[in-house]
């Protein structure tokens, strides 16, 4: 999979937490609907369960997306799998079920999907990356998956004891000097948030060769700033034609994938 715009002519479509507006999030109905919508990524969230199995939850607890309660890392795979991860969205996903990142690379090799996969857990970072290792080694998905976090320090050690990985950073500010920050911690990508990103910026990391996913709130917040005479297609628009944009996120997929194809890679300003 590759991650630079101008290396695919295209922008990636990726979806948070799947198609997570339109479906449970971090479930195979929420990757299978990214696909359906026109995407060509999922970021997705892990934590271990108390038998060291990686699943896909946002939370460290089960309280949200589940009919489950307490933390993940108290309950086994079996106990896990037996909870309803479908119904606080919608009744007609009762049948849902957390899945476990394996399931999840398997659905996304057939559906030729790639995965930004965030490590949300925070007891047993060692043990995530060892587990992390071993799914990746015998799956052969090094080349479909990138890893994510907000902690780069995390993603050093990532990156040092899994060969081939590749690893994004979280940036939820608009730093001086994006390149230095990739480039102490080894990212391959950055995630900048819509407000977080300016094309000057964007320009200057692409041209040390690192990546660029970049979020987009909710179309009804969009839209409502719209409302109000702040177009935000004004400005990822250009950026998009201009190629400054390798990966748009967000929780709507088809809303993204609509925007992607209203842009498509011009030329580099």
């Amino acid at each position: 999979m590759r991650l630079l715009a101008s290396e695919n002519g295209f922008t990636h479509v990726c979806g948070h937490r799947g198609h997570s507006l339109g479906s449970p999030e971090n479930t195979l109905a929420a990757i299978q609907a990214t696909k359906d919508q026109g995407g060509t990524m999922c970021e997705i969230d892990i934590v271990l369960t108390a038998d060291d199995e990686i699943i896909l939850l946002h939370d460290i607890t089960l309280d949200r997306t589940t009919d489950g309660r307490g933390l993940a890392a108290k309950s086994t795979l079996d106990e896990v799998k037996a909870l309803d991860a479908g119904s606080w969205f919608d009744p007609r996903y009762a049948r849902e079920r957390v899945p476990t990142l394996g399931e999840a690379l398997e659905l996304g090799r057939a559906l030729d999907l790639g995965f930004t996969v965030e490590i949300k857990e925070r007891q047993r970072i060692p043990s995530m990356i060892d587990r992390l290792n071993e799914l990746l080694g015998r799956s052969g998905d090094e080349e479909r998956v990138m890893v994510l976090s907000f902690d780069h320090v995390d993603l050093m050690t990532v990156k040092a004891r899994i060969p081939g990985i590749r690893t994004e950073g979280i940036t939820h500010a608009r730093h001086v000097d994006f390149v230095a920050i990739a480039r102490q911690a080894g990212l391959d990508s950055l995630s900048i948030e819509f407000l977080r990103f300016f094309p000057d910026d964007a320009r200057k990391i692409h041209d040390a060769g690192i990546a660029i996913r970049c979020h987009l709130p909710e179309p009804a917040t969009l839209e409502a700033a719209r409302d109000l005479g702040l177009d935000f297609e004004t400005l990822i628009g250009p950026a998009l034609e201009a190629g400054l944009i390798d990966s748009l996120s967000g929780d709507d997929v088809g809303f993204l994938r609509a925007l992607v194809d209203r842009h498509p890679i011009r030329s580099r300003l």
